[in-house]
């Protein structure tokens, strides 16, 4: 509060409260503030920074809740009173909140404490998740708990009394808590037989934990053991001794291939992963087996014995280039469905050709194959030939393998393959075969530069969302991120069958004429965004009959051209075409007039340069009229500064929905959308809309979505949305809104399912009307307790509008005595520099006037003391007697004239046959002021200090300052008691200046210092001198 301000009324603040309490007791205000409820029973408390646990309301149902989330607050002390109300909680989520000093992002150091009883006070919880937090030994828990989460915590033991009482535990993970990124320079310590109590435990994850062994005596128990990246470089068949019911099971990245590896790796001490032959042999039930990052050079066909189950192998990241070509270690593997061997290259070699080994033949259940990263230059059908009959091989990935030459042909005979992926290679065209031995021989191997041996990870963009995915169909090829420059038939022969085509990412800059995909009779979805394709012929993509979506986005390169036209009229002879994109190629002129089509439902035509079309008079107003049965249009990033009326009445009247996000549009004619009866969602998000003012959205209109965030809105008409009665979902964050009226929706209100109001900076006045509002919509409002906020006033700004602080809650008159107080000060700073300014040199010379009368009439009033002022000086010292007498003495009483003030002196006025203390106290109780004269302030004693405690005392008796300093030698030492002076009454303490030019002035500030009363010398800011009477 300003200090001009009177604070609040005690009672006033008493009632407030009590109304905000009132009001939670009746449940007016979201339960769980400052969290947020949730669909089936969870309250959300992320990223609130909160230092505690919540003390919801005691009329917040608590005893409803079942899970709670306080993932990434500041709670650094749990106390066992924190979930006490919660008696049906199941879940419970406190991740990161006080995380070890290597994991948090500022490296602050920290240390999580947990009372004792903290879960104990928690009968019913199943899941608790304590990951990321400076935790050393394990908590006391509740035997409920099902699944527990102690990943990157500073345990590093465990015995059998850490997870003691936990029979119904199942899940336990305590990854990460010795490694690069949690050092603890040592090993997690796991005791023999820590976990055989838990004999319901299935799953069990200890990664990245610095482990060299396998824990023993594990409970039989476990389905899934999880031992990645430790330093396990030995496994023997009594490590997994009796886990005989172990389902999947993770050793990789125990002994790392280092030159593939993306972070901190330390090599392998020995050659390669040494597993015993019968490693895995009783593991019958073994299902997934991961064994990736193993250094491993070959594979013994004894390791794989016995597993009949196994259904899933990861192979990757080893040194296995040349044992999958003449492996037999696949024979036995009949129900295998997923085999990955990416990235087992020979060190900066590519091979000419690649032969699988015919043991790959014998995997008759195999679905998915992953081959990315081997580094083959050539693919034919001896590559692949072993896969060619199995019958339900779905995936194949063939990614950066940097592939010149593809024979694409051999896929066609593959009966159940659905995805082929060639992206990040290098094909370039047809293959056109040469004659090999298909052997990586030396002559054949091509050196690669180191950088090379990385692949960077794929940056994969995202597509429009009414665009099909190629997932749904049943072929589908990739050969995005490759060198192709042209297209032709010849590439795709035998793949009638293929449906969707990714060509997205080339370097094509062809003129399409309808002949280049003549044998994908069934294609139904081409991708060809990222390319430089030139839309010349009429007769584009026509030879694909059954074509359902046609992405050309990203194609600027030909639009860019000056002078060459563009022929859009292929679209017409689609008859199958569903979806389209144009989008970002810059297009604006010489394109045809009109777009025609009566199967298109999807056109993206974002990012080109609509505004510049519609400019150029009637010539391509009705570029979007031919599409007759339109459902979908993004005209986004188009440049758009207006949208008239008649170029919404030349949209399709098909349109449902119409995308204008991110153009220029300051102004948009609401009744427009009269025109465009069948629209249900606008989005003119990311303009430059001011308000919604200019009339309202138009009775009888269908829309039930309207999207204005990011504009620049800071108000609303009232009744502005009342007819739209069909409006479910209304997005007005991120503007300039600083309130939200209930009249702008009328009854609408009730029946919105979504309001977002998030980003606004909201005025949170003392009883805002907006905050009543947004209570009775609660459910419709995302975000409303923690991420609705309050713009202003400055007090609250950034915080939740449910934080209001009563102390702004002003009462009326407290707002008119501002209100006053204001208005004063504005006049006189207004009437001042006028009455200045017209008669400035009358008010000067009556100001100068009254100053010389007013110390005369201080002098005559009083003259009841025979003295000015009473000089105490020390008289050994010849030079401050001296200057006392000759100087002073005359300056003030014989030169002086009128103005002569009366000095007393020892010497000369002091009474004989009176005492030294009688004559002292006389002087100077009849004196106005004491004057002392002093050559140095740090040794001060005799009569000098015998004066000074009878000044002091006269302070204390009188109430009035008397004492004046002059200090003969500036430069001499101060005392603290001069220096705290200066600081208090500066006017008091003088110093003789030793330049004749100073000396004027000096003299001047003496008299004034004598005549005029000190108090009106004392600096304000430090305190108020003798001045109450």
């Amino acid at each position: 509060m300003g200090s001009h301000c009177r604070p609040l009324h005690p009672l006033s603040l008493l009632v407030q409260a009590a109304a905000l309490a009132e009001a939670l007791a009746l449940g007016a205000l979201p339960a769980f503030l400052p969290c947020e409820l949730q669909p089936h029973g969870l309250v959300n408390c992320n990223w609130l920074f909160l230092k505690s646990v919540p003390r919801f309301s005691p009329a917040a149902p608590r005893g409803n809740v079942t899970s709670l989330s306080l993932l990434s607050n500041r709670i650094h002390h749990l106390h066992n009173y924190d979930f006490t109300h919660f008696t049906s909680l199941r879940r419970l989520n406190l991740k990161w909140n006080c995380p070890p000093i290597s994991l948090s992002p500022m490296h602050y150091p920290c240390h999580m404490t947990i009372e004792p009883n903290t879960f104990l006070a928690l009968p019913t919880l199943e899941e608790l998740n304590l990951s990321y937090n400076s935790i050393t030994s394990v908590p006391a828990l509740p035997s409920s708990l099902v699944n527990l989460t102690l990943s990157h915590t500073n345990i590093l033991v465990l015995d059998s009394t850490s997870l003691s009482g936990l029979r119904a535990l199942r899940f336990l993970f305590m990854d990460g808590n010795c490694y690069y990124k949690n050092p603890c320079n040592r090993a997690l310590e796991v005791a023999p037989g820590a976990l055989l109590g838990l004999r319901n435990l299935t799953h069990l994850s200890l990664k990245y934990n610095n482990l060299t062994v396998v824990p023993r005596n594990l409970p039989p128990s476990l389905e899934y053991l999880l031992l990645s990246y430790n330093h396990i470089v030995n496994l023997t068949p009594g490590d997994l001794a009796n886990l005989t019911e172990l389902r999947v099971l993770d050793v990789g990245g125990n002994c790392r291939r280092c030159d593939h590896a993306r972070n901190p790796c330390v090599e392998c001490p020995l050659h390669s992963l040494h597993l015993h032959p019968n490693t895995f042999s009783h593991l019958i039930h073994l299902e997934g087996l991961v064994l990736k990052d193993s250094s491993l050079y070959t594979l013994n066909s004894m390791w794989f014995q016995g597993l009949s189950n196994l259904s899933v192998l990861d192979l990757s990241e080893n040194f296995l280039y040349e044992c999958i070509t003449k492996t037999l270690a696949f024979q036995g593997m009949a129900r295998l469905r997923k085999l990955n061997l990416s990235f087992n290259y020979r060190k900066r070699v590519s091979f000419a050709q690649l032969r699988l080994a015919p043991s790959f033949g014998s995997l008759m259940s195999l679905q998915e194959l992953n081959m990315n990263g081997i580094f083959f230059r050539s693919l034919n059908e001896k590559t692949l030939k072993p896969l060619a009959h199995l019958p339900l091989l779905r995936t194949l990935s063939l990614q950066m393998n940097f592939i010149n030459q593809a024979q694409l042909s051999i896929f066609g005979p593959f009966p159940g393959l659905r995805l082929v992926d060639l992206s990040d290679n290098r094909i370039s065209g047809a293959s056109k075969m040469a004659a090999s031995t298909g052997e990586p021989d030396g002559e054949e191997q091509v050196r690669l530069w180191s950088g090379e041996l990385t692949p960077a990870p794929l940056d994969i963009p995202s597509s429009k969302d009414f665009m099909p995915n190629c997932k749904s169909f049943k072929f589908t090829l990739d050969l995005s991120r490759n060198n192709l420059v042209t297209i032709q038939p010849e590439m795709f022969v035998n793949l009638s069958r293929l449906q969707c085509l990714s060509l997205s990412h080339n370097s094509i800059a062809q003129a399409v004429n309808g002949s280049q995909f003549l044998p994908l009779t069934s294609l139904r979805v081409l991708d060809l965004s990222y390319n430089k394709l030139d839309l010349y012929h009429g007769r584009s993509f026509t030879e694909l009959p059954r074509l359902e979506a046609l992405d050309l986005s990203y194609n600027s390169q030909a639009f860019g051209m000056q002078g060459v036209g563009h022929n859009l009229s292929f679209v017409a002879q689609l008859p199958t075409l569903r979806h389209l994109s144009l989008a970002h190629n810059g297009i604006h002129s010489r394109v045809s007039p009109q777009l025609c089509s009566t199967s298109l439902q999807s056109l993206d035509f974002s990012g080109n340069a609509v505004s510049r079309m519609w400019a150029e008079g009637d010539l391509y107003l009705h570029f979007f009229q031919g599409l007759r049965g339109l459902l979908r249009l993004d005209l986004s990033q188009n440049r758009l500064h207006t949208l008239l009326p008649r170029t919404l009445d030349s949209l399709p009247k098909s349109l449902q929905l119409l995308y204008l996000r991110d153009n220029y549009l300051a102004f948009f004619n609401w009744s427009g959308l009269a025109l465009l009866p069948n629209l249900e969602a606008l989005d003119l998000a990311g303009n430059q809309l001011k308000a919604l003012s200019n009339g309202s959205l138009p009775n009888g209109t269908r829309l039930q979505r309207l999207d204005v965030s990011s504009n620049s809105i800071s108000s609303v008409a009232p009744g502005f949305f009342v007819l739209a009665l069909e409006l479910r979902e209304l997005n007005l964050s991120s503007n300039d809104l600083k309130t939200l009226e209930p009249s702008w929706f009328g009854p609408l209100a009730g029946a919105l399912k979504i309001l977002d109001v998030r980003a606004n900076p909201l005025h949170c006045a003392c009883g805002a009307a907006f905050v009543d509002f947004l209570l009775e919509v609660q459910t419709a409002v995302p975000g409303l307790p923690s991420q609705v906020r309050c713009g202003s006033p400055g007090q609250l700004q950034d915080r939740s509008i449910f934080e209001q602080d009563l102390r702004l809650c002003l009462d009326e008159a407290l707002s008119w005595d501002c209100f006053g107080v204001s208005l004063l000060a504005v006049a006189l700073a207004l009437v001042v520099p006028v009455l200045q300014h017209l008669c400035g040199w009358d008010l000067w010379y009556c100001f100068h006037l009254c100053l010389a009368w007013l110390p005369r009439r201080g002098r005559c009033s009083a003259r009841v003391l025979p003295y000015d002022a009473f000089v105490v000086f020390d008289k050994a010292q010849s030079a401050v007697a001296d200057w006392v007498y000759n100087e002073l003495r005359v300056r003030l009483e014989e030169r002086h004239g009128r103005r002569a003030l009366h000095l007393c002196l020892e010497e000369r006025d002091w009474l004989p046959g009176k005492t030294l203390f009688e004559n002292l106290w006389a002087s100077i109780y009849s004196s106005r002021k004491t004057l002392f004269v002093l050559a140095h302030t740090d040794r001060v004693s005799g009569l000098l200090r015998t004066s000074f405690l009878l000044a002091q005392q006269r302070l204390l008796e009188d109430r009035k300052d008397v004492v004046v300093l002059v200090i003969l030698r500036p430069d001499a030492h101060r005392s603290r008691y001069v220096r705290l002076r200066q600081r208090l009454c500066r006017q008091s303490v003088l110093f003789w200046p030793h330049q004749p030019s100073g000396q004027g002035s000096f003299w001047a500030q003496l008299v004034i210092a004598l005549t005029r009363d000190n108090r009106h010398f004392y600096n304000r800011n430090f305190c108020q001198g003798p001045t109450a009477e």
